[in-house]
């Protein structure tokens, strides 16, 4: 393996599903194998595996076949093991970062996986008390969240100044961990215009201005709250725009992300100690054999590990 590129563990995610087929075409392209070292977990029948990737040995390489478009308890726990194989090879340094295909969640609860998602399951594994939080970003832009996986009516209650400053901080320290040496952050509000100076709530006075000047505190700073319905708007001009934004729960970034560019969009497990990418969709079975699957956002997802698989890397390597 070449030492002057990341090395990359690649998992290629729900076996009923188009991973596979995105993992296939991600490896068959003509410059992959430049920009990283890539230790492939995965299934022997599932593709040919090209000569120049180090085939991982696991529980399921020998795997027997999965019935595609299913989601059931055998795929599930084919997947949470390839998940802990894929955070073991980056823990015990044979590898920079981990990447993984699209993963099933009925499946992954059918297989055993009690934790709230993806996320936490993996900050339990790794043992990691801090902060952490889905980052989803579409090229130049990222984007983290108060709040992720509650109902609507629980956000309001849920959000405090600390965990405002928590998620600037987050978001921030990723960015540069991708290579933007001073990012810029614009933070949402919670309610419609921007509560109109308390007129229609008044989080954004009490809780989330508050938060903003408690993560410049820490030396991070970030802009506003702004109104959510033109946050977006401000952070993909051209000039003065934003890397990241803040918002304050799941669908007030998603929604935007998602409608400027569901099939390139990334997922980033943000704050865990290494780094995790994914692509922001699904499994896609109403897809499954027919080579339609998009590979925009595995190959964002894969380029983006070896940005910060680098970054860990040499990180790594100077508090060893």
């Amino acid at each position: 393996m070449s030492k002057s590129k990341p090395t990359i563990a690649l998992f290629t995610g729900d076996p009923a599903g188009i991973g596979p087929e995105l993992v296939e075409k991600l490896l068959n392209r003509s410059d992959t194998a430049d920009k990283a070292n890539i230790i492939l977990i995965g299934q022997k029948n599932s593709f040919a595996f090209p000569s120049y990737v180090e085939v991982h040995p696991w529980s399921g390489l020998d795997a027997g076949r999965f019935q595609p478009k299913h989601a059931g308890k055998e795929n599930g726990k084919y997947m949470m093991e390839g998940l802990a194989e894929g955070v073991h090879l980056v823990t015990s340094g044979k590898a920079d970062a981990f990447c993984f295909a699209p993963l099933n969640k009925t499946a992954l609860r059918l297989g055993g996986m009690e934790s709230e998602d993806e996320l936490r399951w993996f900050a339990e594994l790794l043992k990691f008390d801090g902060v952490c939080g889905e980052l989803n970003v579409l090229e130049n832009l990222w984007t983290a969240r108060v709040t992720s996986h509650v109902a609507l009516k629980e956000v309001s209650h849920l959000i405090t100044p600390e965990k405002v400053a928590e998620a600037i901080l987050m978001i921030h320290n990723a960015l540069k961990n991708a290579g933007t040496s001073h990012p810029r952050l614009a933070v949402c509000g919670l309610n419609p215009h921007n509560g109109d100076n308390g007129n229609f709530g008044d989080e954004e006075i009490r809780i989330i201005s508050p938060g903003v000047a408690l993560a410049a505190k820490q030396g991070v700073e970030a802009e506003g709250p702004f109104p959510a319905d033109t946050a977006f708007v401000r952070a993909i001009r051209k000039d003065n725009g934003y890397d990241g934004v803040v918002t304050m729960y799941h669908d007030q970034g998603q929604i935007a992300m998602k409608l400027m560019g569901f099939e390139k969009g990334v997922t980033v497990h943000g704050g865990l100690p290494i780094p995790i990418s994914t692509p922001a969709h699904g499994t896609a079975y109403d897809i499954v054999g027919q080579d339609k699957a998009n590979i925009g956002a595995m190959l964002n997802a894969f380029e983006l590990a070896c940005k910060m698989g680098v970054s860990h890397r040499d990180n790594y390597s100077l508090s060893a």
